[in-house]
């Protein structure tokens, strides 16, 4: 028995598809997914079980469907028995967040027009939201696998990853591992893939909390206990300050971690503030300091600015 959800969900006027597009347009390979002009074709787990979300995006309405593979089958191998009865309203709820529909940036903007240095990045950014991954988990192993390396050394070792999970869809593309796939890689697995022995060491810690409960990023997600999942992230080995807040912001769409630590953060906002010197992590952490709750949206805003010769 295959499972099938859709939904339609209208998308406000000011809605930037082109940045939904373009942050799952990062492998140019495409193995697990696969972008064209208006739509996204991603390959996840539903309830350990793979899946292929369909989203298309028009002028005024975002249409998605998530096909999920044979649960007969599934089952019969004991991978998953849980997908059958999740709910569409919880497909919903992760196309709304991957789309940044729950972001009130319409009251950052209200506020913020007219300051003098982040009143001209709103407008040259007028709708600018943050695309959030589909699952906390997705966030955080991104935010280990990225950390002291450049994005395309990244994304090379995120592919690597996937494939090595050996997860795939009927669609063909392969499916982001959770928490169940990565702890049944080996060490030997990981370092193959790309992984320092201190980067395995932090995914089997993620990992291994999530399946014990002691990481409930699901329960997480509808509840947005902010400090306590802080304090409990900052305890996985490996995980520091800035992976937490961006996983915040990528995992769960909350808009107020400080990206101070971003090196591209503070590479930007040198050029916004035209300053001769490098600004450093404590500059960028008190230029940032009074746009609390939005500080992550300050720097996604960042990010959007050119890149400075």
């Amino acid at each position: 028995m295959s499972i099938r959800f859709s939904c339609a969900i209208p998308l406000p006027a000011s809605f930037r598809a082109g940045d939904i597009l373009a942050f799952h347009r990062r492998d140019a390979q495409e193995i697990a997914e696969r972008v064209t002009a208006s739509s996204l074709h991603k390959g996840l787990l539903w309830a350990d079980a793979p899946a292929c979300l369909n989203i298309h995006l028009a002028a005024d309405m975002a249409t998605a469907e998530l096909d999920i593979d044979d649960i007969d089958a599934i089952d019969d191998n004991g991978i998953a028995g849980s997908a059958a009865t999740s709910s569409e309203a919880t497909f919903q709820a992760m196309l709304r967040r991957m789309l940044g529909l729950t972001q009130d940036i319409e009251q950052f903007a209200s506020r913020y027009h007219q300051h003098p240095q982040l009143g001209p990045l709103i407008a040259g950014h007028p709708g600018l939201r943050v695309p959030l991954t589909a699952t906390p988990f997705e966030a955080l192993t991104w935010a280990i696998t990225g950390q002291q390396i450049s994005v395309r050394a990244a994304v090379s070792v995120r592919r690597k990853l996937i494939v090595a999970s050996g997860l795939r869809h009927s669609s063909g593309l392969f499916c982001y591992p959770e928490a169940r796939q990565i702890a049944a890689l080996s060490d030997d697995d990981l370092r193959q893939a790309g992984f320092s022995m201190s980067k395995t060491r932090s995914l089997r810690s993620l990992a291994q909390g999530v399946l014990s409960g002691k990481l409930p990023l699901a329960a997480w997600l509808t509840t947005l206990p902010i400090d306590e999942i802080r304090e409990q992230l900052l305890a996985v080995p490996g995980i520091g300050p800035w992976t937490v807040n961006y996983a915040l912001l990528r995992g769960f769409g909350n808009l107020d971690g400080s990206l101070h630590g971003d090196v591209a953060v503070r590479r930007k906002l040198q050029a916004l503030l035209a300053s001769p010197e490098k600004i450093s992590e404590a500059q960028a952490r008190d230029w940032l300091a009074p746009f609390t709750p939005w500080r992550a949206l300050v720097a996604a805003h960042l990010w959007a600015m050119p890149t400075p010769a």
